[in-house]
Order: structure tokens, then C-alpha cells, then sequence
């Protein structure tokens, strides 16, 4: 179908994984950023690369699927096929790869100055090599086990994102493929004698290639790493619904991700007859075949640790709020006012405390709770275990699918079932992506409520790096809602009704669209401002650029994905649209609807995505607390104010810094929240000097 022909308006709208992978490159020039310390530019480095990988084995993979099930699919955001998006990936992935080689490069030269070497075994000293060869003698040579590859071996399997070392081999006039695995078993890197200086795995393994394979010689080799299509595909009218147990299901599924499709051969090396001969092997074309200089895996460089300070981010220790009184009940002082947290400059440990003040109190009779990702060793899950075991009545909705994570959530979902815990998995076709939690007591003849609703998970790793919000409140009507939709997940019922809070896929999207035209309705003084991760749902983009073409003026916040293009005359010229990338993950989304005190506020476990609007249990919760709406309201205006980590997206689809004029001040939202720790309370004098603070920095 012609583009012109589609029933949407394309003129400003982009592609989605196209929208994508420009983050992902913001992602990628935060290792240039000279004001960023070298290691932690070093990591953004490595933050790219597992981004990408993840993008290839769901996104790819998943347009991989439609590309042979449903060729003809038009996106309604750029009118392209499946395999038109897919050319226009691989097409738009190459240069950033080499963006990414070039910056390794670089990165690696830098911190050369300070001791710290990514070493080829040619350049190891007569010592060095002494050194690492008796390691390989004890350690790698033992578990390798080379391949030849004719009519008697087989070609192997190779395993999603493992490394192995390939060779093109020649005896006479044979010709043949070997291949290498590096184990699981040996560690990604050995540091020469514990200092800077380091060699990887895969690297010493392809000094040795010729050593393996006998009379066969290696003409070309190179270290090569195959990916694979990861998105899983739950076949619920198949499932054995009267054996049913969701969990053990699950966890044969995942079995199956290692054995996807390829989707994508990557090569640390230059391009020969190896690449073609594997390709060829794979069912990939040449178009899916990537070359690069930059480590194929790059997860050690989380684990270099102990050289100069310098070279890290200062250490950072999230605050307990000073407007929460040590020593006095936290269930008290949430029936007295809502207490609001901001992670991570805010510990999660208030949270926790809690939890853990619930599970102990006896006026205290039950807790209901969403999961949708839990800390390794996560207290949140242990306090809900202890909660049970002292008789309260504990639901908790374990989301089983959230994508690898799984296997995290059925171990945990295990341990919370045996401790007495009424573990349930949500509804069939739906994540349930909510964070809500009721904690119900009762005094006397009369029941109370607290409700905590988050923007992110219930984890404290992520808590530590993640900005989101966690809203406590004894607001019956709140509650009230909260009761009726843990009732609904227990009996599957998606579309219930709610008088406070937004539940997707039921109310959320129909009360935005109204939101969003009561402020049309107001003209040139509507405001709008959304803050999320990605913005992707066609039925609210159109409703954005239909306000903006009634004068209301509209600031969205998206950290990575947004089909929606501003700026264009006549369309979209009232929309702004800025991303923050910096030290935390900006994670916390928040619906603005108008100004001053009349203005409505929401914060949501929910993106403004197609996914979170139709096929995702989500709740956005209403801001009541004067105090915290004062702070929201700050908080935005901050970020849309930050001229250090912030991007503008551009009508053409790209991305500008802003430009800082000599004298101007230096706004970075992260930064300050890091040095002066977020006061949400009375109008006390903490308050004022921070409010002021903010001002003086706006130059206002």
C-alpha cells in the first residue's frame, strides 16, 4: 500500500525502532562526555552494547517473526513493512558501530595513562606471557573442546551471545570450519599479576588457534558471537489447564530462548570468507553480519574495580527524608499525611521498614501486592514472607513473563507460596506492569487502608539507580479502588470499574484522551507536560498534536522512545520534546494536565505505549498532597530546565544539546538532586531554601 494511501498522518510521526536507536546513541556519547569520570564513560560504553543486544534479540526478533508470518504489516507510525524496518536497522546499526569502536579506542588510549590496558597477547611482555600461559595450561586449555565441521561433526549449536573463536581451515585441498566455545566456566578476564593491566578470555584463546586442530591449518580466524530471537511466545490456548502449573510451564519455556532464530552474527574482526561461510550456516544475509574491533561482550567492565577514585563517580549514598520521624510509626504518620518518596535519591528503606512494620503489627490483617521484578536477594520479598509466616493474609500478583526475568520471579514465587503466601500470575495475554501494594488493618469493628503506588519496581538494586516515585497514602477513595483491583486480578477480570486511579487496559487511555481534550479545550492556555521512558501509541499522539494545533502548549519528557516529532508548522509546533540521559535511568513517569493549583497530577507505572495502554495491567494514581504536587511541579520544571544531560528532538528526528552561553548557569537535574536531597513536606524552612535553590537557579 502506498504511504500516501494510509489512513494515518505520517508527516510527524518516526518509526519506533528507528526512535530507538538514536537513544541508544545519546546512551553511547555519554562515554564522550569529558565531564563524565573515564570508567563511568567506560560503562555507558558497555550500557550500549547490552542495550543493543537486548533490542536485537526482542525487537529484531520479534519483526523477524512478522517478517514471515505477516509480511504485509504496515507500521502506523512510518508506513514501513517488517523487512523495510529491518533493512532500515541493520542499515542505521553499522555506523553506530563504528561509532562505538572508535570511542572504544579512544576510552581505551585514555585510561592507558592511568595503567589500565584491554591487552592483545602480542603485546604482553616475555613475563606476561609466562604468566598467562601457565594460566591457560591449568585453567582454559582443560575445558576446551575444538570442532571441525564436515559430514561426521555437525555443524553446533551455538548458544545466544556466547563467545566463540571460528577459523576457516586448510589441509590440501580440504576447506573446513573450526570452531571454539569459550566456557562458562572461565572468567572473562585475567588480570596480569592484579594490576591495570588485563587480557581476555577469548583473546588468549584465539593466540593458541593454531594449536587445535591438528593437520588442519587456521587462514582466517576471528572471535564471533551469534544472537538470537529471545521474544518468547506463550501459547495460552494450548496450555494444559487441567495440570495447570504456570510456573513449571514457564520455566520449560525459557528453555527454549537459546534455541531461537538468529537474528544477528557479530564479528570482532574484518570481514573474510569466515563471515560467509557462517553466515551461510546461520540463514543469515549479509546485511545481518556486523564487524567490529570494540569486545563482542562486554560485561567485565562492570567488575573493574579498586583503581583511582578519580576515575568513578563520588560516592553516592541514597537519604532516609528528614520529613519522616525516626522512631514513630510509619503506619501512624502515613494515616496522618502521605509520604512521598524519590528514589534513588530517597532509599528504598522506608518502604521496606514498612513492610516489615506490617508484617509484625496485629492491627494489621493483610497485604496485597504486584511483583513485577525482585532483587536477587530481595527484602521486600522476605518481609512478605515473614508476613505471612505471623498469620496475615498475603496476595501477591507475580508477574512470571517479565522478559529475563523470569526465572528470578519463579524462584521467588516458589519461596513466597511456601511461606504461606497466595501467590497468583495475573491474567492470561496480559503483564501485569502495576506497582501498587494495600496493607489493610483493622481496629476494632472499623478497617483503615494504606496504599503505596510506585512508578518502578519493587527492587532495591534498581531503586538505586532508577528515578522513580512511591506515593504512601491513607486516602480511603484510593483505597477503595485498590480493593476492588487486587478483587479483580483474583478473579481475571481486566475491565473493571475505578473512580481514583487509571487501570490500563480498562480506563487509562480513554481518561487521557479526555484529559488531554480538556486542555485542547482551553486553547492557547492548556498546558501539557508527560514525562515517561517512550511514547509510541498512535490514538495519544494524534490527541497530543491536536491539542498542540488548538495552542496548548505541550513539554514532554521521554527518556528513549518517541514516534511523535515535534515541531512541525501546522501540526506538532506547540510540542517540545527533551530527553535526559545521565548517571540514574530516568524511570518515573508523571501526567501533568494544566497549571497552579487547579493543575491534575498522576504518576503511572505506564509509558505512553501501545504495549502499556492495551496489553498491560497499569495504574496511574492522582496527586493529592498540596506539598507534593509543589514538588512534582519543581521537579518538572527542573528537568525541562537541564541544559547539561538534556537533549531537544529536532522536527528532522534528531537530537541537539542545548547550547549554554558564557555565564549562563549550568543546569543538571541529577546533579542537584545528589547534593541537596529532595524535601517534600510542610512549609518549613528546609523547604523554602530548597524551592529557592531551584529558582536561583532558573536565574528567576
Amino acid at each position: 500500500m502506498p504511504k500516501n494511501d494510509l489512513k494515518y498522518d505520517l508527516s510527524y510521526t518516526q518509526n519506533r525502532e528507528l526512535s530507538w536507536l538514536k537513544f541508544n546513541k545519546r546512551v553511547l556519547e555519554e562515554a564522550t562526555d569529558k565531564n563524565t569520570p573515564l570508567m563511568e564513560r567506560l560503562k555507558f560504553l558497555a550500557i550500549f552494547s547490552n542495550n543493543l543486544d537486548e533490542f536485537f534479540m526482542v525487537r529484531v526478533g520479534s519483526l523477524h517473526d512478522l517478517s514471515l508470518m505477516t509480511p504485509d504489516d504496515i507500521d502506523n507510525k512510518s508506513g514501513d513493512t517488517p523487512a523495510e524496518q529491518l533493512a532500515a536497522i541493520f542499515d542505521e546499526v553499522k555506523p553506530l558501530i563504528k561509532y562505538r569502536d572508535e570511542i572504544y579506542s579512544g576510552l581505551c588510549h585514555e585510561l592507558e595513562h592511568y595503567g589500565i590496558a584491554d591487552l592483545k597477547y602480542s603485546e604482553l611482555s616475555k613475563s606476561e606471557k609466562k604468566f598467562v600461559e601457565n594460566y591457560y595450561r591449568l585453567y582454559i586449555a582443560p575445558v576446551l573442546s575444538p570442532q571441525i565441521i564436515d559430514k561426521s561433526h555437525p555443524f553446533p549449536h551455538l548458544k545466544n551471545k556466547a563467545l566463540y573463536a571460528a577459523a576457516v581451515l586448510k589441509s590440501g585441498n580440504r576447506e573446513l570450519l573450526g570452531i571454539i566455545g569459550v566456557p562458562d566456566t572461565v572468567e572473562p578476564i585475567l588480570r596480569i599479576e592484579n594490576g591495570g593491566r588485563y587480557i581476555r578470555a577469548e583473546e588468549i584463546i584465539s593466540a593458541h588457534i593454531n594449536d587445535y586442530f591438528g593437520t588442519f591449518k587456521p587462514e582466517h580466524h576471528a572471535v564471533i558471537s551469534v544472537t538470537r530471537n529471545a521474544d518468547l511466545t506463550i501459547d495460552e490456548e494450548n496450555f494444559d489447564e487441567e495440570n495447570y502449573d504456570y510456573r513449571s510451564y514457564m520455566s520449560a519455556l525459557l528453555k527454549k530462548r537459546d534455541r531461537l532464530a538468529p537474528v544477528r552474527l557479530e564479528i570482532q574482526g574484518k570481514k573474510s570468507e569466515l563471515a560467509h561461510m557462517l553466515a551461510e550456516r546461520l540463514g543469515l544475509g549479509e546485511n545481518q553480519v556486523f564487524y567490529c574491533s570494540c569486545p563482542l561482550k562486554t560485561n567485565y567492565i562492570f567488575g573493574l574495580k579498586d583503581f583511582d577514585s578519580s576515575l568513578y563517580y563520588d560516592e553516592f549514598t541514597p537519604a532516609r527524608p528528614s520529613y519522616i520521624e525516626s522512631g514513630r510509626s510509619l503506619i501512624r504518620q502515613i494515616m496522618d499525611k502521605d509520604l512521598f518518596l524519590f528514589y534513588p535519591y530517597h532509599s528504598m528503606q522506608t518502604f521496606i521498614d514498612l513492610l516489615k512494620e506490617a508484617s509484625v503489627s496485629p492491627d494489621v490483617i493483610s497485604i496485597k501486592i504486584t511483583i513485577y521484578r525482585l532483587a536477587s536477594n530481595s527484602a521486600v520479598a522476605k518481609s512478605l514472607c515473614k508476613a505471612a509466616e505471623n498469620g496475615k493474609e498475603v496476595t501477591v500478583l507475580v508477574e512470571l513473563r517479565a522478559r529475563f526475568d523470569e526465572k528470578n520471579n519463579i524462584e521467588w514465587a516458589k519461596q513466597l507460596e511456601e511461606s504461606g503466601c497466595n501467590v497468583i500470575y495475573g491474567i492470561e495475554n496480559f503483564k501485569c506492569h502495576s506497582k501498587i501494594c494495600l496493607i489493610t488493618l483493622k481496629n476494632k469493628n472499623s478497617f483503615s487502608y494504606i496504599t503505596q503506588i510506585g512508578t518502578g519496581n519493587y527492587n532495591e538494586k534498581t531503586a538505586g539507580t532508577y528515578t522513580d516515585f512511591s506515593l504512601m497514602t491513607a486516602n480511603a477513595e484510593i483505597a477503595a479502588d485498590a480493593s476492588n483491583f487486587f478483587k479483580n486480578m483474583l478473579i481475571g477480570e481486566l475491565y473493571g470499574s475505578y473512580s481514583e486511579l487509571l487501570v490500563a487496559p480498562s480506563t487509562m487511555r480513554s481518561s487521557i484522551i479526555r484529559l488531554i481534550e480538556a486542555e485542547a479545550s482551553r486553547g492557547e492556555n492548556g498546558r501539557i507536560i508527560i514525562k515517561a521512558n517512550s511514547i509510541t501509541e498512535r490514538k495519544l499522539i494524534d490527541k497530543l498534536a491536536e491539542a498542540s494545533q488548538k495552542g496548548v502548549k505541550i513539554h514532554l519528557i521521554i527518556r528513549g522512545i518517541c514516534c511523535l516529532v515535534p515541531g512541525v508548522p501546522g501540526k506538532t509546533e506547540n510540542i517540545t520534546v527533551t530527553s535526559i540521559v545521565g548517571r540514574f535511568l530516568e524511570h518515573s513517569r508523571i501526567y501533568m494536565f494544566g497549571s497552579g493549583e487547579n493543575s491534575r497530577i498522576y504518576i503511572s507505572s505506564a509509558d505512553i505505549m501501545t504495549r502499556n495502554q492495551s496489553r498491560r495491567v497499569e495504574i496511574a494514581c492522582p496527586v493529592y498532597d498540596s506539598h507534593i504536587k509543589d514538588f512534582i511541579t519543581q521537579y518538572v520544571h527542573l528537568l525541562i530546565n537541564d541544559n547539561v544531560k538534556s537533549r531537544t528532538l529536532l522536527p528532522d528526528g534528531n537530537y541537539v544539546r542545548p547550547i549554554v552561553g558564557e555565564g549562563s548557569k549550568r543546569v543538571d537535574a541529577q546533579r542537584y538532586y545528589i547534593d541537596n536531597p529532595p524535601f517534600i513536606g510542610s512549609d518549613e524552612p528546609e523547604k523554602k531554601t530548597f524551592f529557592d535553590k531551584i529558582k536561583f537557579l532558573f536565574g528567576k
